[in-house]
């Protein structure tokens, strides 16, 4: 008999929370497994043995329902680097102390490009000194940036949200009479996939997002001035979708970064609005989706959800396999009909890495998502569910903070 251990990490999205039940429910199959503990704040939790028993939280199938849509992450999250435990392992011994206290055999978590970090340097460690603790990282991130899976889970839900909201203010920006701009600012530091996927849209016969920017092509502000003029003479009112990513002069962007070095990045959307006022002087707008494409669990992809599910129950079947360092990722067999399958690969493949969108994906002029990305982006975004409400707004699942303290 052993535990096991499960932590969340990273931005949260619309399906975090459905891998954590696919961990859960596959665990409470399992004979070999007893205890199922949740880190409270991701790996923070295991670091001051902050851990809480989930059977004592999740009791029935409609808290396991509940939990299942409920977007973000119930555990808590974190932003925390682990060192080089070749440099300084006092984090690590206080980590193996918990999990060995607890009599843990497999931590699973739950994250993005720098949680497999986190999973990368724990699995390493643990080889060195021979402690017999699987690690398996399960992966989550709404920029679908991770090497080697064919998507993340996240991903096609906040896809979803980008493209049902775009459709929504193409129609509110089609009413009036005056020529106009429209500017979306979409989350996505390095890569466009989240932009992209706002161009499903032209599968349905609109025109619009007539301009999309991804950071995969260099960005000219001549240029876009341009290519504004350009639309405003086909269309009365344009739609412009542009990353949060894109190279823009100093001083737009905040310079503040996180523990990886990130910065974070708003700031595009008001600059290219200013830019059109100036250069053009037409009616302009813009709109930052912001937080809202992370964790708008009404708009969530069925897909999505059944595939976070999947992919966390498939971590503990590999973890039993006796398999350790790994992160489960998605290969795809086809796209019609879409066929995935889970497989494993090893976090320092994926870990500190970035995935970018394919060059066939945007189209020469640069301004544009090609027809081709349409085979890939809608299979993602495809099913809803049955939302649980409570007087018309939906219900989520939540821990009481007091246990969470």
């Amino acid at each position: 008999m052993m535990n096991i251990c499960v932590a969340q990490s990273g931005g949260p999205t619309c399906a975090i929370n459905a891998s954590l039940v696919g961990v859960f429910k596959e665990s409470l199959k399992k004979p070999e497994i007893d205890a199922i503990f949740g880190s409270v704040n991701g790996i923070e939790g295991v670091i001051e043995n902050h851990l809480i028993d989930m059977k004592t939280i999740i009791r029935t199938n409609d808290d396991i329902e509940l939990l299942r849509q409920t977007p973000s992450t119930v555990l808590g999250s974190c932003r925390y680097k682990l060192p080089d435990w070749r440099e300084d392992d006092t984090i690590y011994k206080k980590i193996a102390d918990t999990l060995i206290q607890r009599q843990i055999g497999a931590f699973f978590y739950i994250g993005g490009n720098d949680s497999m970090d986190t999973v990368n340097k724990l699995s390493d460690y643990f080889r060195e000194i021979s402690i017999d603790i699987k690690i398996i990282g399960i992966p989550k991130t709404i920029d679908n940036d991770l090497c080697i899976t064919d998507h993340t889970p996240g991903f096609g839900s906040a896809a979803k949200y980008v493209a049902t909201t775009m459709h929504e203010i193409i129609r509110d920006s089609s009413v009036y009479s005056m020529p106009s701009v429209t500017i979306v600012e979409i989350m996505g530091r390095h890569a466009g996939w989240l932009t992209a996927s706002s161009a499903v849209l032209h599968a349905l016969g609109e025109t619009a997002p007539h301009l999309v920017y991804v950071p995969e092509r260099e960005f000219s502000l001549e240029k876009f001035i341009k290519d504004v003029r350009h639309e405003m003479a086909k269309h009365k009112a344009v739609i412009v979708a542009v990353s949060e990513g894109m190279e823009v002069p100093e001083g737009v962007q905040s310079g503040v970064v996180d523990n990886f070095g990130h910065k974070y990045l708003s700031g595009i959307g008001k600059y290219l609005e200013e830019s059109v006022r100036s250069e053009i002087g037409c009616k302009v707008r813009s709109i930052e989706l912001n937080v809202m494409q992370r964790c708008s669990s009404h708009i969530c992809s069925r897909t999505d959800i059944d595939e976070s599910e999947l992919i966390g129950a498939e971590g503990v079947k590999h973890a039993l396999a006796g398999e350790t360092g790994k992160v489960m990722v998605f290969r795809r067999i086809s796209s019609m009909p879409y066929t995935v399958i889970v497989e494993t690969a090893d976090a320092c493949q994926i870990a500190n890495k970035e995935k970018f969108l394919p060059a066939e994906f945007i189209t020469a002029s640069g301004n544009n998502i090609s027809r081709c990305a349409m085979e890939y982006f809608l299979p993602l975004i495809q099913g809803e569910l049955n939302i649980i409400m409570d007087r018309g707004i939906p219900k989520h699942f939540t821990i009481k903070e007091s246990v969470l303290k």
